[in-house]
């Protein structure tokens, strides 16, 4: 298996690594190797999983619902039903979330074209 260091890591995802380190501590990233020199070593599985927290928090999922998912995918197959409860419900959150960014989105594109027009009629 392959491993990556903390700056390999922290450098695929365009972040600084003390938010890694950060990320450990609120037990987002459970399990990390080290090695001999205490050095934190990141699996492939774990970056795959990383990848996961790092969907959950870009659809604003708040921090203590990705550490309960994330102590579900720990615990094995028998949270299955409640990580998939968690996803659905997170889905519909996201959903409305996306519904509202259109609408205001919409509100945006009005106040733009409004004020387009009004300096074309005073320039024309």
């Amino acid at each position: 298996m392959t491993y990556y260091s903390i700056s390999e890591v922290a450098t695929m995802f365009n972040m600084p690594q003390s938010t890694l380190r950060y990320y450990e501590k609120k037990g987002l990233l459970p399990l990390i190797q080290r090695d001999e020199a205490g050095r934190r070593l990141f699996s492939e599985d774990q970056i795959a999983l990383f990848k996961t927290v790092m969907c959950l928090k870009s659809t604003h999922m708040p921090i203590n619902h990705i550490k309960q998912y994330i102590d579900w995918v720990v615990e094995g197959d028998s949270t299955i039903d409640k990580r998939l409860d968690m996803m659905l419900a997170h889905k519909q959150e996201v959903l409305a979330e996306l519904s509202l960014m259109k609408e205001s989105l919409e509100g945006i594109d009005f106040k733009i074209n409004r004020y387009t027009k009004q300096i074309q009629e005073r320039l024309g």
